[in-house]
């Protein structure tokens, strides 16, 4: 099997550019997270390697080209990743307001979503599946506090 740094190695190769060190250091930094990050955290993790904001911006724009990373989430302006490297597709639910993640599975969805494009005759390449509202904690939360009147 091939490791991420193979497959954006020869990704980059494809594009005709090399696999500079601060790129290593983006690429092992954005998948030894294993979890959902902000752009900003990479900057903030690679300053000690002196990797300029621009650098893992630019490299982030070439992960995500190259499948290993996806945006998975974008709201309120803030764009989330997720390494993509040999995790299953899963889908998600999104907390407006402590901007909890929870990762679900669900063959049914996948099923209906495959339906759908067979029907329309569209091949799927990939999909965004992300529903937006409020977890227990906040719905709890909320239910205790009354909203003021704005």
């Amino acid at each position: 099997m091939e490791t991420p740094r193979q497959a954006f190695e020869a990704f980059l190769r494809q594009k005709h550019l090399k696999l500079t060190q601060p790129r290593l250091s983006v690429l092992d930094t954005a998948l030894a997270a294993r979890r959902h990050f902000e752009p900003e955290e990479l900057v903030a993790d690679l300053r000690a390697k002196a990797v300029s904001r621009a650098t893992v911006y630019r490299t982030l724009a070439l992960l995500l080209e190259s499948g290993l990373l996806k945006e998975v989430i974008e709201t309120n302006g803030h764009r989330i990743y997720e390494p993509m490297h040999g995790l299953p597709h899963h889908d998600h639910l999104v907390c407006l307001e402590c901007g909890k993640i929870i990762e679900f599975v669900n063959p049914r969805i996948e099923a209906l979503q495959e339906a759908v494009c067979r029907r329309f005759d569209f091949r799927i390449v990939s999909h965004l599946h992300q529903i937006m509202g409020y977890c227990r904690k906040c719905q709890r939360k909320n239910a205790v506090a009354p909203r003021r009147p704005a």
